[in-house]
């Protein structure tokens, strides 16, 4: 559920091995102690001393001995040769199937394989809502691993609690622990997605992990799997309920990732396919899609090594922007000014982040930057829900910038060259369901900085100020239950909205404040003002002006 390429406490040959560099990561407390105790074990190191230095109770560093020693005695194992207990036993101790196919050396199928031919398998137990008093109308679910029963006829059988209905299903992915690139507005999008799914006559289920978020409570939705949205959790599901598809778009990053293993798998994604996403996400074959259409787009490059960097900065010139592919928030981008700042963040994503392709983009430097929220439907009719023009210039990261809906200094020339290229990529993309695409203006002409065929994290902000639930058209549109043309618009908005981010810095007071490329912000707030003469308004806008004079 971190999401930082790692499949869990050791197993997967990412730990410390640097006996100086766990000590010290033991001794100075940081978000991955963690695994720095499972790897100060895996050296060797003494319970006692890590007990000295740590002061965390010896029961939980006893735990963890015990899931070393489990490692140490799978990998005397190969698949052909591990036993159903020991398997069962990695399964109950909360090792994923990845991380066994690290300990016996084979591939993550072939544990899944094994496992299915040993009837190790994940089963769901109920959390009873109203603690048995009478029968619950809103329980939800969490997988385990139990051995078999047997039942009075001698027949063989895995206890199950979630009973399966003979309706029609849609799951809704939702996008995993709030963090920062990633975090409420999505589960604004999930919940009206699964409401909307519901209105259509589906058994909605939601799959997701925070527990601090609306989509989460057990009343949203029909089923709640209270699962990882992590893809042996996500399989094991689909294959328990049998959906009619699953729902990627409203899950931000986190679900949008299981796209393409979804697709591998024939599982049916409901809204754009994996072909648009991914046509999106690689930047060579989008930039292809923008030159076939006639959209200007920065000139670019695509780099897999710090050599390939060097070349492309040769035709690019600097101030380029270095960003990865498939990542939220804008994690890892940043505008690097020469030769040597270049080298140094593309070393540093490649080990962060091993054979990424990297995305080289020359930055236009003063530009100004806006987006736009669409619904498209599969016949290619196309409603702009909202433009938005930014306060600070391109180059801050879209969540960290403060946004006016509507756009207050576009102009019509430029506005019009933003509906225009926003219709055409959605129909090239064939998208159904929400795009965004996010521009760059400068010299009054409209660049195209990405696209993304899924839920921003303005859609909410967007709704919530026009009074409308696109969230709701869109899903509808998604399953195939309406056309864009079905539906009344009627936005409601007397002046501006300005989107404001919400920074905690006050928490973390050793992070860098200078906004980039790369999203700081935590959250956002809306602030409605009457016209352009407001003092708040002002102030923002002067804020633009002085980014553009440096």
């Amino acid at each position: 559920s971190l999401e930082i390429k790692r499949n869990g406490l050791g197993a997967d040959g990412k730990g410390y091995t640097d006996y100086n560099q766990i000590i010290d990561k033991l001794t100075n407390a940081s978000w991955d102690r963690v695994f720095a105790i499972y790897d100060a074990i895996a050296i060797g190191i003494p319970l006692s001393k890590i007990y000295d230095i740590t002061k965390i109770d010896m029961w939980y560093l006893k735990q963890y001995e015990e899931l070393f020693q489990l490692q140490k005695e799978i990998s005397t194992y190969n698949i052909d040769t591990i036993t159903r207990e020991l398997l069962l036993e990695a399964k109950q101790k909360g090792y994923g199937d990845r991380q066994i196919a690290h300990m016996l050396d084979c591939y993550e199928s072939e544990v899944y394989k094994k496992r299915e031919e040993l009837k190790v398998q994940r089963v769901y137990k109920l959390v009873d809502t109203c603690a048995a008093e009478f029968t619950a109308k809103t329980p939800y679910y969490y997988s385990t691993f139990e051995n078999e029963i047997e039942t009075a006829n001698g027949e063989i059988v895995i206890a199950n609690e979630s009973i399966v209905t003979d309706k029609k299903k849609i799951v809704v992915l939702g996008s995993g622990p709030n963090r920062i690139g990633q975090g409420i507005e999505f589960d604004y999008c999930c919940v009206h997605g699964v409401l909307a799914a519901a209105e259509c006559g589906y058994e909605t289920i939601m799959i997701n992990c925070n527990p601090e978020t609306v989509s989460t409570d057990f009343d949203t939705a029909d089923k709640l799997y209270f699962e990882p949205v992590f893809w042996e959790h996500i399989y094991d599901i689909i294959r328990h309920e049998k959906p009619e598809g699953v729902i990627v778009q409203l899950g931000g990053q986190t679900a949008l990732k299981l796209a393409e293993k979804l697709t591998k798998y024939g599982v049916k994604i409901i809204g754009t396919s994996f072909e648009a996403l991914d046509i999106a996400e690689d930047r060579g074959r989008f930039s292809t899609l923008l030159k076939e259409n006639n959209i200007p787009y920065p000139e670019f490059g695509v780099a897999e090594t710090a050599d390939e960097a060097l070349a492309l900065a040769d035709e690019l010139d600097f101030p380029i922007l270095v960003r990865p592919s498939y990542v939220l928030g804008g994690q890892g981008m940043k505008i690097v000014i020469n030769k040597e700042e270049l080298v140094e963040h593309v070393v540093d994503l490649l080990r962060k982040i091993p054979n990424n392709k990297l995305l080289l983009d020359h930055y236009l430097d003063g530009a100004i930057e806006a987006e736009s929220d669409s619904i498209c439907d599969a016949d290619g009719n196309v409603y702009i829900i909202g433009i938005m023009e930014h306060i600070e210039p391109c180059g801050i990261h879209s969540g960290d910038s403060n946004a006016t809906l509507p756009a207050f200094n576009l102009g019509d020339l430029v506005m019009q060259q933003i509906i225009d290229h926003t219709h055409t990529i959605a129909r090239a993309l064939k998208t159904v369901g929400l795009i965004n695409i996010q521009f760059a203006i400068k010299d009054d002409v409209v660049y195209i900085i990405e696209a993304n065929p899924r839920a921003s994290r303005t859609v909410p902000f967007i709704a919530k100020a026009y009074k409308e639930p696109y969230v709701n058209y869109a899903t509808k549109v998604m399953l195939g239950h309406n056309k864009v043309t079905d539906f009344k618009f009627n936005p409601q908005l007397e002046g501006y909205a300005i989107k404001q981010p919400v920074f905690s810095f006050d928490k973390f007071p050793n992070v860098n404040k200078k906004l980039g490329p790369e999203m700081k912000s935590t959250g956002e707030s809306i602030l409605f003002i009457e016209n352009l003469k407001d003092d708040d308004f002002y102030n923002l806008y002067s804020r633009r002006k002085m980014y553009l004079s440096k």
